[in-house]
Parts: structure tokens; C-alpha cells; sequence
């Protein structure tokens, strides 16, 4: 029997894109992200490894939600940077990082399993994911780490658009799955903004739901000097520590529908 559409939706043809967002990032009794609203709105959620945020129980109770969801469940690595949140520039040496890496995905698979789910897949944090853009030898680490941990089975790896991770993530022969930012501002090369140069994140909501169907439907984005570049992602991401973000978040997946953008995992 052939599938019902109805109308203004999307249709077999239509645009795909992965719709993630970091959660976890708490402490103890210091919650940033609401986890559970986002998770109702999400395909899939980058969960907090315990080391720019996140603890034992909240990995547990966010791997929960997300299994009865049937979200999928992503680790967000990071550097060992509880008191900067993961945004401090590291450097660790390369076989230190990718046990570190490993250490983080082993975690989180724990509390997925027991959930009744699985680590679908590694995403770098903060510091980690920037440095990764250009940095072989991190980039290399990182993949290392995802390798130790996941064996054979391997686990696809999200990253910025021709960044070094992507590479070194299809070299070892893991899915490398592009990932663009709607509520961060972009560089003529097609990098992000650093956080501490003005007008880094995009604050205005309107103009976060415009970048994000443009992302969606048309591959590309306004940099911060008014150029064009191209956005080839599978993945869009929205920051669960956003004040706002679940709201954000709703309203750019119901404008992505209304665009007749299927929005769907990638993993």
C-alpha cells in the first residue's frame, strides 16, 4: 500500500536532515539543559560524558529518556575540562586523548545498554570539536578512541564540513557525517566563529529557524561578512544550554516541516 501524505508534507523526495542537540550538561544538582523537552523534539541527542559536564546519573537518566523517545543516543566527548566546560584550549598527547576518548564512549554505552539502547555514534565538544577542524594529530586521537571503543562495529562521527576529523573518521573507514550549526555564526571558510569574538552566536530566534531551513533546503549559510558558503550537512545542531532552547528548538523543526523537510536520523 502506497504511504499517505498529506498535504504540505514532506514527500519521498524531500530534503533529510538529522536534528541533534547536547544534553546532559549538568552536575550533581546543577542542571543546564532540559533534557526531557528537548528530547521530545529531537532525532538525536549528543549526551554529556562526564567530562566538560554530565555525571553518572544524569548519563543514566538522559539515556533512559532518550531510549523511550527512541532518540538516538550520541557521546559527546570531550577534553578533561569540568571547570571550563569543555572550552578551554588542551593540548594532550595523542594516545592520552583517545583513551580518554574511549573511556568517555565505554561510559555511555553502560547506561545505554541498561536503557535498552546503544551509542549510535561520537561527536567531539567544544574545544575538542574546533581543534579537530584542523588539528590531524587530535583528529587522528579521537578516531583512535572511537576505534578502541567500539571495535568492529565502529561508530559514525560528526563533524564540521571538510574538517580533518571528517577525513581521518572516513579513512579508518567510519560513517563521517557533516554537521552544521544554526545558532552559530560562520566564517567565510566555512569555520565557526570562536565564541569570544562578537556576534559568535546567534541570538535572535527568527533568524535561528531562517538559517536553519536554509541549512536544510539549500546547503548554505550567511557568513559574518555577508558571503555565502556551503553547508553540505546531514546533522543539524541546536545547544541545549541556549536559554530558550527547547522553544527554539520546536519551532525550527515545525518550520523545517512546513519547508517539506523530512527530519529524521541520520544513524
Amino acid at each position: 500500500m502506497a504511504s499517505m501524505i498529506t498535504p504540505g508534507s514532506p514527500g519521498p523526495g524531500a530534503p533529510v536532515i538529522d536534528l541533534n542537540a547536547d544534553l546532559g550538561e549538568g552536575f550533581g544538582r546543577w542542571t543546564l539543559t532540559d533534557d526531557e523537552a528537548l528530547l521530545s523534539v529531537v532525532t538525536s541527542a549528543n549526551v554529556a560524558c562526564g567530562f566538560h559536564a554530565g555525571d553518572p546519573s544524569i548519563m543514566r537518566r538522559v539515556c533512559e529518556l532518550a531510549a523511550a523517545r527512541r532518540v538516538r543516543i550520541g557521546a559527546q566527548v570531550s577534553y578533561r575540562d569540568l571547570a571550563g566546560f569543555g572550552r578551554r584550549a588542551m593540548d594532550v598527547p595523542a594516545g592520552e586523548l583517545a583513551d580518554e576518548i574511549a573511556y568517555q564512549i565505554g561510559a555511555l554505552e553502560v547506561f545505554a545498554r541498561a536503557a535498552g539502547s546503544t551509542v549510535s555514534y561520537v561527536k567531539p565538544h567544544g574545544a575538542l570539536y574546533n581543534r579537530t577542524v584542523h588539528d590531524a594529530a587530535q583528529a587522528g586521537a579521537v578516531v583512535s578512541g572511537v576505534l578502541l571503543a567500539a571495535g568492529e562495529r565502529g561508530l559514525p562521527v560528526l563533524g564540521l564540513p571538510g574538517s580533518l576529523l571528517l577525513d581521518a573518521a572516513g579513512r579508518a573507514g567510519l560513517p563521517a557525517v557533516p554537521e552544521a550549526f544554526a545558532d552559530r555564526a560562520y566564517t567565510p571558510a566555512g569555520t565557526l566563529v570562536p565564541r569570544g569574538e562578537p556576534g559568535a552566536v546567534v541570538e535572535d530566534p527568527d533568524a535561528v529557524v531562517a538559517r536553519a531551513v536554509a541549512m536544510a533546503t539549500e546547503r548554505a549559510v550567511t557568513a559574518a561578512d555577508g558571503s555565502r558558503v556551503p553547508v553540505p550537512a546531514r546533522s543539524l545542531c541546536l545547544h541545549g544550554d541556549t536559554p530558550g532552547a527547547a522553544d527554539l528548538a520546536r519551532r525550527v523543526r515545525a518550520a523545517l516541516g512546513a519547508a517539506g523537510v523530512r527530519v529524521e536520523a541520520f544513524a
